[in-house]
């Protein structure tokens, strides 16, 4: 018997590795923007939180969990008389072809999710263009009943009303619903959206930091499974 009829997957640091996605293109981006001037990529890290020298997210990032948008007006600060517009436009058409890194072999693993009668959905606060083009390059797009960025319409976490989206258009209640991801704006989500929460570590932030908001917290999301049946 499983304990969900649903699981509402988080992307970034969720179902991707984050520092073996983000943290490597980040870089890239800082030195594109910076048209590799190294004052303005150190200004630039600083305002991102990000470590030029071990080429990774601080976990005090503000962007790790904020959307596109918030993300181009923090880079923005460092790159004054850019138009944030054109900030968002580059960080949009750039992470589209982001290094991946799954956190676990992503195809086998939704298809025996799916084989127990469960709906599948992805709600990031990235956009829905670069979900839909990271997870079609995952080869795992159709493995997806709904799909959600933060600019999908529905709001942005830590708001449940994507969440909540979710569920209305699966047709189940929230509380049979799973949301996992790795940070604090995922399962305060989940929490207000009154699901259940997962907390996994392949993200940058800690047990610590999760398991006050998260039901159980697992190394990575190869672990719901067996969860889901305990």
């Amino acid at each position: 018997m499983s304990r969900a009829d649903g699981v509402l997957f988080d992307k970034d640091g969720t179902l991707f590795d984050f520092h073996a996605t983000w943290s490597v293109w980040a870089h890239g981006v800082i030195h594109d923007l910076a048209t590799g001037d190294p004052a303005i990529m150190d200004r630039l890290a600083q305002e991102i939180h990000y470590d030029l020298d071990a080429r990774l997210f601080r976990p005090t990032s503000p962007i790790i969990a904020g959307t596109n948008r918030a993300a181009a007006e923090c880079l923005g600060r460092a790159l004054p008389g850019r138009a944030i517009e054109e900030i968002e436009e580059h960080l949009l058409l750039t992470s589209g072809t982001a290094p991946l890194a799954p956190a676990v072999p992503l195809a086998p693993y939704l298809e025996g999710l799916a084989a127990r009668g469960l709906r599948l959905g992805v709600m990031t606060n990235d956009s829905e263009y670069g979900a839909r083009a990271h997870l079609t390059a995952a080869g795992v797009l159709a493995h997806f009943d709904f799909i959600a960025g933060f600019d999908s319409g529905y709001g942005a976490k830590p708001a449940p009303g994507p969440l909540l989206a979710f569920a209305r258009a699966m047709g189940m209640e929230p509380a049979r619903v799973v949301m996992v991801g790795d940070s604090t704006h995922d399962l305060m989500a989940g929490r207000a959206a009154g699901m259940q929460c997962v907390g996994v570590l392949t993200g940058t932030a800690t047990r610590g930091d999760l398991e006050t908001l998260a039901d159980i917290v697992l190394p990575d999301i190869g672990h719901i499974p067996a969860w889901l049946t305990a």
